[in-house]
Parts: structure tokens; C-alpha cells; sequence
């Protein structure tokens, strides 16, 4: 049951004026969807025994590193500050040491309660601040108090779960991090409720240029942040999304821990429950992340979402170079020619469409190639062997001339904006994306592709298919630009010289999982995989390859099951890096796992 409060009623109204009605709507109903796993009890089954934490106790290592969290404090109430101390003194590992920074002045009593706390424990430190300088200058007199190698940045109304520095500890020493993340999530006022987890990724550069995913519980070398110069006053409001980027541009290893160690308290005044609290804050972000591309030397173009907090970042086609589109068919008159069409009327003009003819019986397909034959950009190839869609996409790759790559199922149209070849252009052109892939829905207007994860239904499956379209998701990942490890090949831009690198398609996988053993592949090689929202087009799913309904398909089936499965086995294994082991392998909408 939802508890309705006078507040979330005034917040409601709030959302209601900000978004429309319309809009408004679609996220309620998103916020409303029944949990197939409540994360309530989850939580409670999740959360370390007693006799798991009097292990930790027992075998911390005494030699680990110091770690110095910070804390800038302001005016912060008595209950939320005595939680938040302690939270620490519950820690299962020992070497740490709390400094806490207090800029309440002659307001509150934190002085004192901090003081009392010392007093019980040496390792909690403090130090007055002649004023409120804001809360980045207030961080770094926070760090400057730190005598530890590592420093771990916490709000002075949060909380970290009992195991957390003994995880951190375990990542430094075990994997050499320099900077570590975990996964969070926000408590009620009381303490009493547990809700809307956020379970991460590990380290993903497209997702942290749409939100400040990281966000708690960061820990990082305090030899790097002071390398990167500590937090920047004019960033104040997203002085840790800045301070994230400049890290994580110079660390050597980002180590991320997929558990809830750090619990985020929403109250009326907090960034947690009240987004539109800061909104000067969405600004500032905007100008971080314009700030990291320009380190960098990325063109691109900012944009705030409507969603708070989020962005959207549009990378410039540069130049004029050559796209080959090649798209294989089989008969399909019909769909071929909107396919066709749809490339012809994209706002990106410098392209060469090749068909690949494989088979065709029908006499109405012979005569549309007819009509297309003195098109100065298309060109008719002919496959005359069996279908494998590996094999026909190597052979129109090897007669292409273009730059970049688009592979196209001839079932897919980009009716919705012409801007789609474009902007998915701009996004492969960065010098580390080796393939961008696009968001497709059925005709129905709903989901058929906004990415794809390693290991759910076995394999590989695509996230969070039949969702409405105009509906975001889980953290409103099917409406955000973020790495993934496989994205469809049924619209897929890729460069040409990372084709020819990575092999092409494997032509032992004829019909399933060739895309996603060519992203994989793609991805060993160090380069990444963009899954691109704003590239949105219909796709009329398998339209001409029919139904696995034979022996014949069904074996074939299997073998490329069992093939995918011994190439990748360390991906089933460990995990897709773009996921999280805490969410289901059964659910493709980012459930959680029982």
C-alpha cells in the first residue's frame, strides 16, 4: 500500500506542473508497477547476519589502508547527525577515521554532539570552519583534516551500511582500485523504509554523460584527487558529478561494488525526495559535463533532460564521409521499399545502399529491383547460397566502399524522425566507439530494442522489450545514451576499420547471436558498444525469417547456443559489466534477482 502524506501530495502537484499531464501520467504509472521482487524484504534478506559481520571483524586486515571519510557539515539535525557517526563506529573494518567539517556557526549543536562522540572514539575528528564557504569549498577543509591514503565522500544526513569499508578495503587491496563506487539506496526519515535501490553498473562513460550515475558511495586515492585539483566552487550543486569526471578521466583502475552499502535519507530539503530542491544544480551539471568534453577534446553538445538530473549529449556528424547501408533481403517488396525509402529521406545524404539479394521467388521483388537499378547510390547484389545472415553481411561488407558501416534488416524503417543516420554518424565517429546501435519499437509503439544484456534468457536477450514507447524504465535507461555489451544488429553503425579488426561476423552463427558475438568482439578489442536512444526507428521483428518451428532450426538453435556459450563463457560466468548481479536473468526490465 502507498502512504499518501501531505507531502508527497505537494510534491505530486509539483511534478504535475513541471511535466504536463500527460507526461506526468506515464511516470506514475512507471512509479506504480506492481514489484515482482519488493525491494523491501529484499533488502532485509540481503543485509549481512551477525555472524557475517563478526567475521569481517575478525579478519580485516590490520595492515589495510586508512580511509578518511569526509563529512561537511551544516546545521545538521541531531538524530540525522548521531545515525550518520554511527554508521561509521558499526563499521566492520577498522582503519578508518571521520573528519568532519562544520560550517553551522553559532547555529545548531553540532559542535558539541561531535565532540561527545570524540570523546568515546579517537578516530572521529573535527574542526570548525570560520563560515559557510558552500559545500564543495567545506568538502575540501574537510579533506585537507584526512591523514588517510583513501578518502570517502559522505553526506552528513546519510548512512553506510555496517560492511561498506571493509568491501572498499577489500577492492583496494584485492584490485588495486584508485577509485571505488557502490551501489545505493534512499531511506526514509525514520530509518524504517528502504526503497528505490539503485543498482549500478561497472564503470560506463556514456551512462555517467547522461547522469551522475556514481553518485555514493564514492571512495577515491587522495593522491589523485588532489592530482585533480578537489572539488570547484563554481560547481557547487554538482560539485561531485564534476569532481566523478575528473577523476575517473586520470584513474588507473575504477573498481565498482555491486552491493547496497550506502543509504541516501530523503527528507523535504533533500536533492533524495525533492529533485526540483536544487534545480541550480541541473545547470551546473550540464556545465561539468561540457567541461569534461572539452578535457577530452569530444564535440558535443549538452541538452537537459526533463527528467532531473539527466542529459542528453549530441555528438556532430564531422565531415562528409561515405556510409554503407546493407541490408539483405528475401522477397518483401513491401518492406524493403520503406526500408529504402526511410535511408533515402534521413537528413545524412553521403551514403551507398547495398542490397543483397538471397533467394527471392517472388516475381513483384524482381520488378522493384528493376525500378532501383539506375539509382545512383543503390546498388543489387546477389547471394545465391543459403540463408546465414553472417555470411551475407561479410560478403556486402567486402563490396562496400564506405567508412562506416550501417547493417539494416530490410523490416526496419526510419519513419519517425530523419535525423536517425545522423545522429547515430556523430555517436560512431568518437575516436573509442567502435559500433552504435539504435532503440526500435514494434509497429504497435512499443519496445523491441533499447539494448542488450549478456546472460538474460540464457544467452543474450534485449531489455525491456514491449514497454510503451514514451515510457523510460528502470532509471529511465531505455531513454539514455550508456555503453552496452551488445546492442541488435538489425540497425548497427559501425566502423569499417573495427569490422575488418574484430573479423567480421562469425559465419559459424548463421541466424541467432551473430550481432551480439560481433559486439563482444568488438569489445575485447577495447572499444565500446553505444546503445543510442535518440536513433529511433520501427523494426517489424523476423518478418522474413520465420518461426523456429522445425527439428532443423531447432538444432541449428542449440548448436549456436552452445557455440555462444563456450566463446563467452566468462561473460555468463562473471556477469555482463553493464548490469548488475543483483537483477533478474529471467526479466528483461531490470527486476530484481529473488
Amino acid at each position: 500500500m502507498i502512504k499518501i502524506t501531505p507531502y508527497k501530495i505537494k510534491k505530486g502537484l509539483l511534478y504535475l506542473k513541471h511535466f504536463g499531464f500527460k507526461e506526468f501520467m506515464n511516470r506514475l504509472m512507471e512509479r506504480m508497477e506492481p514489484e515482482e521482487v519488493p525491494y523491501g524484504p529484499w533488502f532485509e534478506s540481503h543485509r549481512p547476519g551477525e555472524e557475517e559481520l563478526a567475521r569481517q571483524r575478525r579478519t580485516a586486515a590490520a595492515d589495510g589502508p586508512l580511509i578518511s571519510v569526509v563529512v561537511p557539515a551544516y546545521r545538521t539535525p541531531e538524530k540525522f547527525l548521531r545515525e550518520m557517526i554511527g554508521s561509521l563506529t558499526a563499521q566492520t573494518y577498522p582503519r578508518w577515521e571521520l573528519c568532519i567539517a562544520d560550517a553551522s556557526g553559532e547555529e545548531g549543536n553540532v559542535r558539541d554532539i561531535v565532540l561527545e562522540e570524540a570523546a568515546k572514539d579517537s578516530r572521529i575528528r573535527y574542526q570548525a570552519l570560520p563560515k559557510n564557504e558552500g559545500i564543495a569549498a567545506n568538502t575540501n577543509a574537510a579533506i585537507a583534516m584526512a591523514g588517510g591514503d583513501y578518502i570517502g565522500l559522505l553526506d552528513h544526513d546519510d548512512c553506510l551500511a555496517p560492511q561498506a569499508l571493509f568491501r572498499v578495503a577489500e577492492a583496494i587491496m584485492k584490485d588495486g582500485a584508485d577509485m571505488v563506487y557502490t551501489d545505493e539506496d534512499k531511506f526514509s526519515e525514520d530509518k524504517k523504509e528502504h526503497f528505490q535501490p539503485h543498482f549500478k553498473p561497472d564503470f560506463n562513460l556514456d551512462l555517467l554523460r547522461s547522469n551522475n550515475y556514481i553518485t555514493h558511495f564514492l571512495v577515491v586515492k587522495r593522491a589523485l584527487a588532489e592530482e585533480v585539483g578537489l572539488f570547484k566552487e563554481e560547481m557547487n550543486g554538482a560539485q561531485d558529478y564534476d569532481f566523478i569526471f575528473r577523476v575517473s578521466e586520470r584513474a588507473q583502475k575504477i573498481v565498482h561494488i555491486p552491493e547496497i552499502l550506502y543509504h541516501w535519507r530523503t527528507h523535504a530539503a533533500s536533492t533524495a525526495d525533492n529533485p526540483m530542491s536544487k534545480q541550480y544544480a541541473y545547470e551546473a551539471g550540464k556545465r561539468a559535463i561540457e567541461d569534461h568534453l572539452a578535457r577530452t577534446g569530444t564535440r558535443g553538445e549538452v541538452t537537459l533532460l526533463k527528467d532531473f538530473g539527466f542529459y542528453r549529449v549530441k555528438y556532430p556528424v564531422q565531415g562528409e564521409p561515405l556510409v554503407s547501408v546493407i541490408i539483405p533481403n528475401k522477397d518483401e517488396k513491401d518492406a524493403l521499399k520503406a526500408c529504402v525509402e526511410s535511408v533515402l529521406a534521413a537528413d545524412y545524404k553521403n551514403v551507398e545502399i547495398l542490397i543483397v539479394e538471397n533467394n527471392s521467388e517472388k516475381q513483384e521483388t524482381f520488378d522493384y529491383y528493376k525500378t532501383l537499378a539506375s539509382h545512383p547510390r543503390i546498388r543489387l547484389l546477389r547471394w545465391k547460397e543459403g540463408f546465414n545472415y553472417s555470411a551475407i553481411n561479410n560478403y556486402g561488407v567486402r563490396k562496400a566502399k564506405g567508412e562506416y558501416l550501417l547493417f539494416l534488416n530490410n523490416d526496419v524503417r526510419g519513419t519517425i524522425s530523419p535525423d536517425w543516420l545522423g545522429e547515430m554518424l556523430g555517436g560512431c565517429q568518437r575516436a573509442d566507439v567502435g559500433c552504435v546501435g539504435a532503440r526500435l519499437y514494434y509497429p504497435n509503439n512499443t519496445i523491441q530494442h533499447a539494448g542488450i544484456v549478456i546472460g538474460i534468457g540464457g544467452v543474450a536477450g534485449a531489455v525491456f522489450v514491449d514497454l510503451p514507447r514514451g515510457r523510460t524504465g528502470y532509471m529511465h535507461k531505455a531513454a539514455i545514451m550508456q555503453d552496452l555489451s551488445a546492442v541488435t544488429a538489425a540497425c548497427m553503425m559501425m566502423k569499417k576499420s573495427v569490422f575488418d579488426e574484430i573479423g567480421g561476423f562469425e559465419e559459424e552463427l548463421a541466424v541467432a547471436f551473430n550481432d551480439v558475438d560481433l559486439c563482444l568482439k568488438c569489445v575485447d578489442k577495447g572499444w565500446r558498444v553505444v546503445y543510442d536512444p535518440y536513433a529511433e526507428l520501427y523494426h517489424d521483428e523476423s518478418r522474413t525469417r520465420g518461426a523456429e518451428d522445425t527439428p532443423e532450426k531447432a538444432r541449428r538453435f542449440q548448436k549456436e547456443i552452445e557455440f555462444m556459450r563456450t566463446r563467452w563463457i566468462q561473460y555468463l560466468k562473471e556477469g555482463d559489466p553493464n548490469y548488475n548481479p543483483n537483477l533478474s536473468l529471467k526479466k528483461w526490465n531490470y527486476s530484481l534477482k529473488p
